[in-house]
């Protein structure tokens, strides 16, 4: 019933302007922030149902930890995973924090509700073995150019530490490769990464064969009626591959980029200069990435810190 509410009008604008701050301060994308906007509508309409009146802001200011507790608790009663429900108390704590420093209240006892903990599901990339013969099984496929194709993308996963969606978006006129690719990646950030020269000349050798022309605005990689490459297509090629080779089902394109810092790291790479090069906004997110144990992670902040 609770969700069948409306909000108050004030509460209303300060969830827009809240979410409008985060779009332009944190350069957060549109899924974000919808996925935001989601979590805090059920935190505020599960307040009105269980107050029995508006969330407005001024009865924000009252929110007690036994308040947090209660919505938390409704939500895993709705079948919230524990993960799922850290995620949006995170997004409800980012909203609370904002409202009380615009409004001119103390929540720091609200805040201060633990959220549930979860095991953090580690990525398991491909050995260098494995990486290897995943491509070699790819460049079996029977249409040649599709086989160089499905090659170059990969090893630019593999080989540079992109994202499919950042190989995917290359448009011609990035062709031909400079030493180093400017990629925007998650959030806008920018990064600079080099190219192999295994992967340029897996690029150039798709390019040679490919049945379509390279248009500067248009896609570098092509589909087979010439559109833009779907993702689909490289995970149904690395599907093929790993059935083949019998590897198991954790071994995705996305398993190649894991490889890539793996790889880097077992090869003695440090962990800051892996960051920058995967985008990532956090070194603990390349912890997890590499599986980093902790001593390994503190060891490179106090390098890297001044005062370390």
């Amino acid at each position: 019933m609770s969700h069948q509410l409306t909000l108050a009008p004030a509460t209303s604008n300060a969830l827009a302007r809240w979410l409008e701050t985060e779009a332009a301060t944190r350069d957060l994308s549109a899924h974000t922030i919808t996925a935001y906007r989601a979590d805090l509508i059920a935190f505020l309409h599960f307040l009105g149902g269980h107050w029995a009146e508006p969330a407005t802001p001024k009865a924000l200011s009252a929110l007690s930890q036994a308040d947090m507790r209660a919505f938390a608790a409704a939500e895993r009663g709705r079948g919230l995973g524990a993960r799922s429900l850290a995620r949006r108390q995170s997004a409800v704590r980012s909203f609370l924090r904002w409202i009380s420093d615009r409004e001119g209240f103390d929540l720091s006892a609200a805040l201060s509700a633990r959220s549930p903990r979860y095991a953090r599901s580690l990525p398991r990339p491909l050995t260098p073995d494995q990486a290897q013969g995943a491509l070699a099984q790819v460049a079996l496929h029977e249409t040649p150019w599709i086989a160089a194709r499905d090659m170059a993308v990969l090893t630019l996963l593999w080989g540079c530490g992109l994202r499919i969606s950042e190989a995917l978006a290359l448009q011609g006129r990035d062709w031909p490769f400079p030493e180093a690719l400017t990629i925007r990646g998650k959030g806008g950030r920018e990064r600079q990464v080099p190219v192999l020269p295994v992967a340029r000349a897996a690029v150039e050798d798709y390019l040679r064969q490919s049945p379509w022309g390279l248009a500067a605005d248009g896609p570098l990689f092509r589909g087979v009626r010439g559109g833009a490459l779907d993702p689909g297509a490289i995970s149904g090629a690395m599907r093929k591959a790993r059935a083949a080779l019998g590897l198991p089902a954790s071994a995705t394109p996305h398993a190649m980029r894991h490889s890539f810092a793996t790889h880097l790291l077992a090869a003695g790479g440090d962990l800051r200069t892996i960051q920058e090069l995967l985008g990532h906004a956090s070194l603990s997110t390349t912890q997890v990435y590499t599986g980093v144990d902790d001593a390994r992670l503190m060891a490179v902040y106090r390098a890297a810190h001044p005062r370390g």
